[in-house]
């Protein structure tokens, strides 16, 4: 792992115990000695508290920028108002998704969080098409997830609380300034927080001196995810599936459909135009193997039991700790897609019995 990078909060992962594994280029704790399920667990019924420093974050500064971006995105960001974030993805020609990210008005400027994996050609995207673009290379990004998450930060920044999901706001620590978001990964409250590198590990140490909070790897991060229902880019999403195949049509405002006011007007969007409006040839779904055993990325799914050719495949698949069974989720012809539906899947040469379920596995819990 000698080329891989680090966070700055490398050293309080190591004291910590953390299993380190690569990911999207960086060494980054996996799990810690509570253990994957331990932590899953904890997150939902405490606050769990995650290292995401290796997300790109991006400043967008010029005046121009919320319409330039709207050319990238098909999302109504002139109209997100300020101290508001929201969902998007960067799509290319073809309809595919480039990236999924999260879109902040900080008044001044707008604030981006990319993924990991694509930091660097998203950044590379914008500053051909945007001015004023900034990558932040000095600040830590932690997310702190968990029925219990406003009332410990609360400890540490009075009135966090009166956040909403998906406001966004400027609070001070000690002598930093931090920039929360009331979002998060995980299907629970919680709160994504930038502060200074300088500064991350304290802050983090402070969260964590308290009996709720625990660290958590990324193990426990993608059984969350997964069973909240959310993708993960480059396994759920990537450059050859639609926003509208993914089931995030919900992300898609009346305002950059056809017949709104700024419709369409992004890349690819005769394709996820016709798509809104007609329907995908296949969708994402939520998928619920009959048995014990977890049916993981790239399973196959079949029709019918004794059927040849595959109509679709998992994405995403693990045993998901809250539910207590397996939970999967995948690709299916839109005429297999109604709750209810059985399919097959292709594990260890036989073919298994999978229902498909609505998402998410577990309602989300966002303090709306």
């Amino acid at each position: 792992m000698t080329d891989l990078k680090r966070t700055c909060l490398y050293a309080l992962h190591e004291s910590l115990g953390a299993k380190m594994v690569p990911f999207a280029g960086y060494e980054m704790p996996v799990q810690y000695p509570m253990g994957v399920l331990g932590e899953h667990l904890h997150t939902r019924a405490q606050a769990g508290l995650f290292d995401v420093s290796h997300m790109g974050q991006i400043i967008l500064g010029a005046r121009s920028a919320a319409e330039a971006l709207e050319a990238l995105v098909p999302v109504d960001v002139l109209g997100l108002g300020e101290g508001r974030q929201r969902y998007g993805f960067f799509t290319n020609d073809t309809g595919g998704i480039l990236d999924d990210l999260m879109i902040a008005n900080r008044g001044d400027h707008l604030f981006l969080v990319v993924n990991a994996a694509c930091k660097a050609a998203d950044l590379a995207h914008l500053e051909a098409h945007v001015a004023g673009v900034e990558a932040v290379t000095d600040r830590a990004l932690l997310a702190l997830q968990g029925p219990a998450a406003a009332e410990v930060l609360g400890r540490l920044v009075p009135d966090v609380g009166g956040m909403r999901f998906m406001d966004v706001a400027t609070w001070a620590w000690e002598d930093v300034d931090l920039w929360v978001s009331r979002s998060g990964y995980t299907g629970e409250d919680g709160f994504e927080i930038s502060l200074p590198e300088h500064r991350a590990e304290d802050f983090a140490r402070a969260l964590l001196d308290m009996d709720e909070v625990a660290p958590i790897g990324l193990g426990a991060r993608d059984s969350l995810r997964l069973e909240a229902g959310l993708c993960l880019y480059g396994h759920d999403i990537d450059t050859e599936t639609s926003p509208v195949e993914a089931g995030l049509a919900w992300a898609i405002q009346k305002i950059r459909r056809r017949g709104g006011a700024r419709a369409g007007g992004f890349p690819g969007d005769d394709r996820i135009l016709d798509e809104l409006a007609n329907g995908p040839s296949r969708r994402r779904v939520g998928l619920r193997p009959e048995g014990r055993a977890p049916m993981r990325e790239g399973v196959a799914l079949f029709a019918a039991e004794d059927d040849a050719t595959p109509v679709g495949a998992v994405t995403s698949g693990a045993f998901g700790p809250s539910v207590g069974a397996p939970v999967a989720m995948g690709y299916l012809p839109t005429d297999l897609t109604a709750p209810g539906t059985r399919v097959w899947g292709a594990l260890r040469g036989k073919r298994l019995p999978v229902q498909v379920v609505p998402l998410p596995f577990r309602p989300a819990t966002y303090h709306k």
